[in-house]
């Protein structure tokens, strides 16, 4: 299966708030815009079909105009799984945010089921003054499971520069064995702030989580856990350090 979704919010002066001006979908790919919250646009990103699975080529690209604000939200879990004929699946997100823009990514957990090959990339490109929040949960196998390959990517530029790029492959069991790893932890989360307050991030950290300084400005939170609902938590408290 191979869709391509579409989403587009703008500031609209006259009533002072984010409207959307193009929302297109294509199942499993389904965009269903919320009441917008103050001057912030909402939309919950729904699997609409049992996605992605292997040999699956998914993309949602996200325009955010300057000074609007867009927060994407997940309403359930997604489950990579492995298909009928196995094969990779992918899922690529292609975000561009304007002057004073922000945008905030928040998906539910990824679910890397046995078998199951995936990709994820996640692209960012920030004008100068525009602001990202996004977030990354990954559930490495159901319970009593060992996790399929997974291979995930967050490039985030601002102008012409490189705030982020980092990748993490899974699947390796010499690697996923080794206590330096992931320390056995079966869930992994992050979360990358950039723009506003974030910028001036000071580094912190706890006992499975950090806080870690971009060297262009930002913050990147990383956390291990056990359970999704723990590392959202900790994801949190991490964040509220971020200011």
């Amino acid at each position: 299966m191979k869709a391509t979704a579409e989403l587009e919010a703008e500031f609209d002066p006259a009533t002072g708030r984010t409207v959307l001006r193009r929302l297109r979908s294509m199942a499993p790919l389904t965009l269903l815009p919320q009441r917008t919250a103050g001057d912030v646009a909402l939309v919950h990103l729904v699997n609409s079909a049992t996605a992605p699975l292997g040999g699956d080529e998914l993309a949602l690209h996200v325009r955010v105009g300057p000074g609007a604000h867009l927060r994407l939200s997940g309403v359930a879990a997604t489950l990579a799984l492995p298909g009928q004929r196995g094969g990779v699946s992918a899922m690529a997100v292609h975000a561009e945010v304007a002057a004073d823009g922000r945008f905030e990514h928040l998906p539910e957990p990824t679910v890397v089921t046995a078998r199951a090959r995936h990709h994820a990339l996640l692209t960012a490109e920030l004008d100068t003054g525009a602001s990202l929040r996004t977030r990354e949960v990954l559930v490495l196998g159901r319970d009593g499971e060992r996790p399929g390959d997974l291979t995930t990517a967050m490039h985030v530029t601002r102008g012409e520069t490189a705030v982020l790029r980092q990748e993490l492959t899974i699947g390796d069991a010499l690697l996923d064995a080794s206590p330096a790893y992931l320390a056995g932890r079966r869930v992994l989360g992050t979360e990358v702030l950039v723009g506003g307050d974030a910028d001036t991030v000071a580094p912190a950290s706890g006992q499975w989580w950090s806080l870690t300084p971009l060297p262009t400005g930002g913050g990147l939170a990383t956390v291990l856990a056990e359970d999704a609902v723990t590392a959202e938590r900790e994801l949190a408290e991490a964040v509220r350090h971020a200011g």
